[in-house]
């Protein structure tokens, strides 16, 4: 006889049969392959990646992957335990030299994902006399730190305008008693993909006795000329206080994170940080394909001129063909179509033409802004740009766009 389904199956059932009606239930879809400018789907073939992260195409450089198989080789799987506990291998202190090296601090830490950077940082560093003062598009990682924190020690918290400076003055002198307050802003904004005006808010911190985070998430590996991220950018390496980002992207693709700053920082967060105390470190595969990533990046700087050339002649193209791709220099290419079912629809015929782009509508964006966001790789040639972008007419025309 077939057991009865507890009662609470009956509302999950109902509300996942909620999302599909409203467009937004996701599929997963299986590769069988590794991620690269091209891949192969279950079910579909080969189809051409534009949705990856893979910026610098790391993903499956062979010196990547053969440093993430020497590292197993040497090391095992793990330590079965937590860093201070059982022990640390060299190579997680050789990765977090070289990433703090990478993005001009003085030292950084390592975590299994850069979600547990960010709320190791904000509970561990924020008490009930501090405040965090967050940009209103942060990543949803930051949004959850801060909750987080505010959960468990009380401490206060604010919002400003996106990129709005004089808001953020506004609430900075709103808790001008605070005895810490921290600015915490993503350096590129993923869903927008428009850059953090990192000047001014270091300007605007300063004036008001405040100190910078950034999630570099999506700048490490990108952004200025050698992909130190938004510092170098903007021409700051060394003056922001607090960076977090991701080895999860052009670094590698594989998963971690880790926070960067003064030596004491990193210190303080191995002594308080709940996520390095309560879970094991990286897995030493990660770990050294990691590493061997930031170096092939350090040798290869020209890697970041080809995606941000890339990234340019694809939106150029698009927005030729009549469609409205958010301006910028990312390589985040967000295409507006205004209503949900309208993204997810192009998602899905553009996956019938062989090119796997994701659609994105309410809630994960404003109502009216849903978009199909495109992301451009050092690793896609011309071709490729080519062939996505003859797909790209032929569905927009099919529905109108353009």
């Amino acid at each position: 006889m077939t057991p009865t389904p507890p009662p609470f199956t009956a509302r999950l059932q109902a509300e996942l049969e909620q999302f599909r009606r409203d467009g937004v239930y996701k599929r997963l879809n299986y590769l069988d392959s590794p991620q690269g400018p091209r891949a192969h789907m279950e079910g579909r073939g080969e189809v051409l990646i534009l949705s990856s992260n893979n910026y610098l195409g790391l993903c499956n450089a062979p010196e990547v992957v053969e440093a993430g198989k020497r590292a197993l080789d040497r090391f095992g799987a793990g330590t079965a335990s937590v860093r201070f506990i059982c022990g640390t291998f060299t190579i997680h202190r050789e990765l977090e030299q070289a990433l703090a090296r990478l993005v001009g601090c003085e030292a950084s830490l390592t975590s299994v994902s850069c979600w547990n950077a960010n709320e190791g940082l904000c509970a561990a560093l924020l008490g009930d006399q501090d405040v965090v003062i967050s940009d209103q598009l942060n990543h949803a990682s930051i949004i959850d730190a801060i909750r987080l924190a505010k959960a468990i020690t009380k401490c206060r918290t604010a919002v400003y305008k996106h990129s709005d400076m004089a808001d953020l003055e506004t609430q900075l002198a709103a808790h001008r008693d605070a005895r810490l307050k921290l600015v915490f802003t993503d350096g590129v904004f993923s869903m927008e993909g428009d850059i953090a005006r990192l000047p001014d808010i270091v300007a605007v911190a300063r004036r008001h006795d405040a100190i910078v985070a950034v999630d570099d998430s999506h700048a490490t590996g990108v952004l200025g000329p050698t992909g130190r991220g938004t510092a170098e950018h903007f021409g700051m390496l060394g003056e922001v206080d607090i960076i977090t980002s991701t080895l999860g992207k052009a670094l590698g693709g594989a998963a971690g994170g880790f926070t960067a700053g003064p030596a004491a920082l990193a210190d303080y967060l191995t002594q308080r940080s709940r996520p390095q105390l309560f879970s094991n470190a990286l897995p030493p595969t990660v770990a050294g394909s990691a590493l061997a990533a930031v170096q092939h990046l350090e040798a290869h700087p020209e890697l970041v001129g080809r995606v941000r050339d890339n990234a340019t002649y694809f939106r150029d193209q698009l927005a030729g063909m009549g469609f409205k791709p958010l301006p910028g220099e990312t390589p985040i290419v967000p295409v507006i179509l205004g209503e949900t079912a309208k993204a997810i629809e192009m998602s899905d015929l553009m996956l019938a033409e062989g090119v796997f782009v994701t659609g994105f509508g309410y809630p994960v964006v404003a109502q009216g802004h849903a978009r199909v966001r495109c992301q451009v790789s050092a690793a896609h040639t011309r071709e490729d740009l080519d062939f996505a972008l003859a797909a790209f007419k032929k569905v927009g025309r099919s529905l109108g766009l353009v």
